[in-house]
């Protein structure tokens, strides 16, 4: 006997008989309940009841169907009723006891009807609303069930979420498409050759691990990594975010973890990228549901499904957040994600290889350096690299040039980091004043060793401020030393200083100056322990409250006593620092003067132009001083 024929894989299912059934017999009994109760209606037009008395006295009423509160009849003659010729009629009849006597004075026939419906009519109406519910509940049943088990129906999958990248549906990413990233791609090259050869990591007894967490700041390239292990070992990629696991319906979420690791399986070897973990991975106990909760089901699901890998199931679960911190200890423990990738931000070299994937299709132009656009552009990540050779292109565009210029990429650093440029116009007398806060910045950078370098200059409003100082490191920085730090509180009391030093008076234009100069300050001295008053103890500085300020406390608890001593010792950093910015300022008047008066002229000045400008600067100390022999170690002898 020939095999029946079965419906492509992933196809929805056709709609079920026994749904049809109940809507097709709702609507018979609809419209016999119509038909019943219009009967005998439409054939006998109504007539006045005076009418109606009129032709009884007169002998013309043959019958006539007494009712309680209507009377049909039929006439001896036909008479006429608004133009028409009737025989019939119908009227409605007030409650009059004398009717039925003058009906049998006059001869007429008279037959007595109850007003009640039928009793089949009477039937349909009392279980017509039942039978409506129940198939209504019934369809929703059945379409839930269908939408779970097959993920198809007029929702269009509302159960499968899970994007499988194919082959031939999207570009394949390696490695040698990801910049940078040198570590992350060592550790999950061994990831790779697992999904290529897992009979090489069984003949030693190695066990690869199964879930790979990947930690890093929004933008660093978490998703594309991981694109790239399935590109690299050539196996489909499942790309789903924690929230789409959680739905209003309860059981869902839970569901669909197990329709994405079954498919998953069946495609093996494969790889499960599930972004944003903590959606769903977040620390049971502290939603409002308690262990009823949806999001906790969902967990409690992906636990299961991580835990319940056979060692022949060639899945590797792949997962990001920037929340390391909020998961749930049962997601990290070994067995299920037990590796922990970090994605950081790029460094300087890695930024560079980053800016060349995103300008290789770029025409640029002969001023254009990405390792010196490499450097200005320390923090920025991956995502924030691309948008600026994205901005640059739009600004070349708008100027309507052939190819990407130096400029364009300053442009659009501006507009990135300060904001699109004010419409506005700024008096004299303020662009001076913002001219000599910015020149107070730029001099006491320059004149610092410890300090970066000034880059560029601008009194060209922009966003939220009024001008801006850009420095740059000659390379990447890890650490920061005390004096770095004093150096960092000198250039943001620079502009302070600089309005104090030259036009005798401080303005609003330092606020934000202050503000991340007081967060400094309040850092060194009681996080960093540089404070001889407190001494190498941490505490911790919370902002509670907007307006209950901060507050200070250690593991053995608040004292108000330490809270004044921090505050007291951060007040005395600003104030040496102010002294010694203003000291610096006089000594560098001629300095100064001449910067502002070139910034009123030009309004921003580049690195090349404060060279000129400023002069040579001292270089920093690069040796580190050895003081004495390291403690606990024994000085070599001679």
């Amino acid at each position: 006997m020939a095999a029946q024929p079965r419906p492509p894989a992933g196809s929805p299912p056709g709609p079920s008989r026994p749904s049809w059934a109940w809507f097709v017999l709702l609507a018979l009994l609809g419209v016999f309940w119509l038909v019943q109760s219009s009967v005998g209606t439409t054939e006998r037009p109504p007539v006045e009841y005076s009418t109606f008395l009129q032709w009884v006295r007169t002998g013309k009423v043959k019958e006539a169907v007494v009712r309680p509160d209507s009377v049909w009849g039929k006439l001896s003659e036909a008479q006429t009723v608004d133009g028409k010729s009737v025989t019939e009629f119908r009227t409605a009849t007030p409650h009059d006891d004398r009717l039925v006597a003058l009906l049998d004075q006059k001869g007429v026939q008279i037959r007595a009807e109850n007003e009640d419906s039928p009793l089949l009519v009477r039937l349909v109406m009392m279980v017509l609303p039942w039978v409506v519910i129940i198939g209504v509940w019934l369809w929703l049943s059945r379409r839930t069930q269908q939408m779970m088990v097959a993920g198809g129906g007029p929702l269009g999958g509302f159960l499968k979420r899970g994007r499988k990248f194919e082959k031939a549906a999207s570009p394949r990413v390696t490695f040698e498409d990801v910049a940078g990233l040198a570590n992350a791609k060592r550790d999950l090259s061994e990831i790779v050759q697992f999904l290529k050869q897992p009979g090489l990591f069984a003949s030693l007894g190695a066990k690869i691990p199964r879930g790979v967490l990947l930690i890093g700041p929004p933008g660093t390239g978490k998703t594309l990594i991981a694109r790239a292990v399935a590109g690299e070992a050539d196996v489909p990629f499942y790309s789903i975010s924690a929230s789409e696991f959680v739905e209003m319906f309860v059981g869902v979420g839970a569901a669909r973890v197990r329709e994405l690791f079954t498919e998953a399986k069946k495609n093996a070897p494969a790889i499960v990228f599930i972004d944003e973990l903590d959606g769903v991975g977040r620390a049971r106990g502290t939603g409002l549901g308690g262990g009823h909760d949806e999001r906790e089901q969902t967990l409690n699901q992906l636990l299961s499904e991580m835990d319940g890998f056979d060692r022949g199931d060639l899945v590797v679960v792949i997962a990001a957040t920037n929340r390391p911190d909020v998961l749930d200890a049962a997601l990290l423990r070994p067995g299920r994600f037990d590796r922990r990738v970090v994605i950081d931000l790029p460094e300087a070299a890695a930024r560079q290889a980053i800016l060349g994937v995103h300008t290789k299709d770029k025409p640029l132009a002969a001023d254009v350096d990405l390792e010196q656009v490499a450097a200005t552009t320390a923090g920025f990540s991956g995502a924030d690299l691309a948008n600026l050779a994205n901005e640059a292109a739009l600004a070349a565009t708008r100027r309507r040039a052939e190819a990407i210029a130096r400029g364009d990429f300053s442009a659009a650093y501006d507009k990135l980091v300060l904001g699109d440029p004010r419409e506005g116009k700024l008096r004299l007398v303020e662009k001076k004043r913002v001219a000599v806060h910015e020149s107070g910045h730029a001099v006491i950078a320059w004149a610092t060793p410890e300090a970066e370098p000034p880059n560029r200059v601008s009194i060209l409003p922009r966003g939220m401020a009024l001008g801006a100082t850009q420095q740059i490191a000659p390379e990447d920085r890890h650490l920061h030393t005390r004096a770095e730090l004093d150096a960092r509180l000198l250039v943001l009391l620079g502009g302070y200083a600089a309005e104090q030093v030259v036009l005798g008076e401080i303005s609003t234009g330092a606020e934000n100056d202050l503000g991340e100069a007081t967060r400094l300050a309040s850092k060194m001295v009681a996080h960093y322990g540089m404070s001889e008053a407190l001494g190498p103890v941490r505490y911790d500085i919370r902002e509670e409250h907007a307006f209950l300020g901060q507050r200070i406390a250690t593991e053995s608890g608040t004292s108000d006593a330490t809270v004044h001593a921090i505050e007291t010792e951060a007040r005395g950093l600003l104030a040496r620092a102010l002294a010694t910015a203003i000291a610096a300022l006089t000594a560098h008047r001629a300095e100064l003067d001449r910067l502002a008066a070139a910034l009123l002229q030009e309004e921003t000045l580049e690195r090349d132009r404060l060279d000129e400008l400023l002069g040579p600067r001292t270089a920093p100390p690069d040796v580190l001083p050895i003081q004495g022999p390291v403690p606990g170690t024994r000085a070599a002898s001679s």
